[in-house]
């Protein structure tokens, strides 16, 4: 499922490089081979073929000179991620050239023909030479130990597909998760963090490093002012506030205790966020602020829950609390399609062996169980003011909790793996959902906080810790999975 916005996909789509080992030496010995391995390379180039992904095919380099021409290609063509198709034996230094200058990580294909050799055929070929082109044809792991020592000895982030051409689950299954990894990574590279406001003051934990957040991920920062959306909200029209309620009214469950005074300023506000996400061409965003008693950013800051989580359903997910470090995290799992939203630990039920968990807005709320209930509050508990907020569970069924963690300057990945499950919820205006883990709450919750994360983090449904760990690959990030 699809939940989230591609970023720029239209006007720069992601660029996966494909090329083919070889060695000019064989063709004029081995009648045929040539052919039949350059078919299996555009066997490949099919299996890599998605729509918004743009293939770059340099087919069979089978000597130094063209794995210095096949650098150039891959260099002006900017691509992404370098698929190495090892056809045959090849030698590493008509493969090191081709890759070394893209300065892209690199994903090895170890892929033979078939399950395994005809024995009995290919003992009753005409010649010895004949055997020679056939078993060429089946030596795809041969030169794989050679060229990955090159290209780790070369700095060259290196990764492998083992299996077979054509018919193996396993083989698309692992193409297909490191497209989607890349993906991600070409969607975080080109998104526009908006920040807003200030740090929650004294919550040491979430305050981050920004020069290495984008160093991470490649992310652009864009800072904005509270009065800028004021002054959006002051020039807002009648019609568009009347709008904006109407999608409210849709979208969410109306308690019917709501003041109807207190919907049409979250809906004002809902509707001058979307001018400033706009115009800065933001695809995620951090918030938080406090103003002075009565003062029109107060009033602003009170009022954005039901505006955040339209925009968080829509492919631009907002953390509350200035937390910039899981507004990456829930970009990271929307861009995945499977939603992202702004959760933390309440509590342990012992009796049930779950973990409470959930935040007092913005939600996800395409990925919740049934529709998203609106309740008003008296109060933000250690916020300003009173308004109306949002209630929800995410959606029953497996779950992936993504966290992005700062230790000593450098950036790391946290995920876990659990199931949301049914049960009873505490009904204050919240988010709020009940998580069970393989390895138990008690277990889940000890060996999380070990791992020294803020104490957000971002869920979305369905099991992807595969998919994060390649994204940690292409982006040279540690990742660490406790459940």
């Amino acid at each position: 499922m699809e939940l989230g916005v591609a970023v720029d996909a239209a006007t720069r789509p992601l660029k996966i490089g494909l090329f083919g080992t070889g060695l000019d030496a064989y063709w004029a010995q081995f009648e045929g081979l040539q052919a039949r391995l350059e078919g299996y390379v555009e066997t490949v180039a099919a299996k890599l073929a998605r729509l918004g992904v743009e293939i770059v095919n340099l087919g069979l380099v089978d000597t130094p000179q063209k794995a210095v021409e096949a650098r150039h290609q891959f260099r002006s063509f900017d691509v992404d991620l370098i698929f190495l198709y090892v056809t045959t034996y090849a030698l590493s230094s008509t493969v090191l050239p081709a890759v070394r200058r893209a300065g892209v990580p690199v994903v090895i294909l170890n892929l033979q023909p078939e399950r395994a050799i005809d024995y009995a055929a290919f003992n009753r070929l005409k010649n010895r030479t004949q055997m020679t082109g056939e078993w060429l044809a089946y030596c795809a792991a041969c030169p794989v130990p050679e060229i990955a020592n090159v290209f780790m000895r070369s700095g060259i982030p290196t990764h492998q597909i083992t299996g077979i051409l054509r018919g193996d689950p396993h083989v698309d299954a692992e193409i297909e998760d490191w497209i989607e990894a890349a993906r991600v990574a070409h969607v975080m590279a080109h998104n526009r963090l908006g920040v807003m406001g200030h740090y929650y003051n004294g919550m040491l934990d979430i305050y981050s490093d920004l020069t290495a957040q984008s160093a991470a991920f490649g992310t652009m920062v864009e800072f904005m002012e509270m009065d800028e959306l004021a002054s959006i909200r002051r020039a807002l029209g009648e019609a568009e506030v009347d709008a904006m309620l109407a999608r409210i009214e849709a979208e969410f469950d109306i308690e019917p205790e709501c003041d109807p005074a207190e919907l049409r300023r979250a809906a004002a506000t809902a509707a001058a966020l979307a001018t400033p996400v706009t115009r800065h061409d933001l695809g995620s965003m951090a918030y938080f602020y406090v103003s002075v008693p009565g003062h029109e950013h107060e009033d602003l800051i009170s009022s954005v829950i039901l505006g955040c989580s339209l925009l968080t359903a829509s492919g631009v997910p907002v953390a509350g609390e200035y937390e910039i470090k899981n507004a990456r995290a829930m970009k990271i799992m929307d861009a995945f399609g499977t939603g992202g939203s702004f959760t933390e630990y309440y509590a342990i039920d012992y009796e049930d062996d779950v973990v409470l968990m959930g935040h007092d807005g913005p939600g996800h709320t395409k990925i919740a169980q049934g529709k998203t209930k609106v309740r008003p509050l008296e109060v933000y508990h250690g916020k300003v003011g009173k308004g109306v907020s949002v209630e929800m569970s995410v959606r029953h069924g497996p779950v992936t909790l993504l966290s992005v963690i700062e230790r000593a300057g450098k950036v790391e990945l946290l995920v876990a793996e659990g199931e949301s499950v049914p049960g009873p919820i505490l009904e204050i205006g919240n988010t709020n959902s009940r998580y069970r883990f393989a390895n138990g709450a008690r277990a889940f919750t000890e060996a999380r906080n070990a791992a020294g994360p803020a104490h957000h983090c971002a869920v979305g449904v369905g099991h992807i810790s595969g998919r994060l760990e390649k994204l940690a690959g292409l982006l040279d990030l540690k990742m660490t999975r406790v459940a």
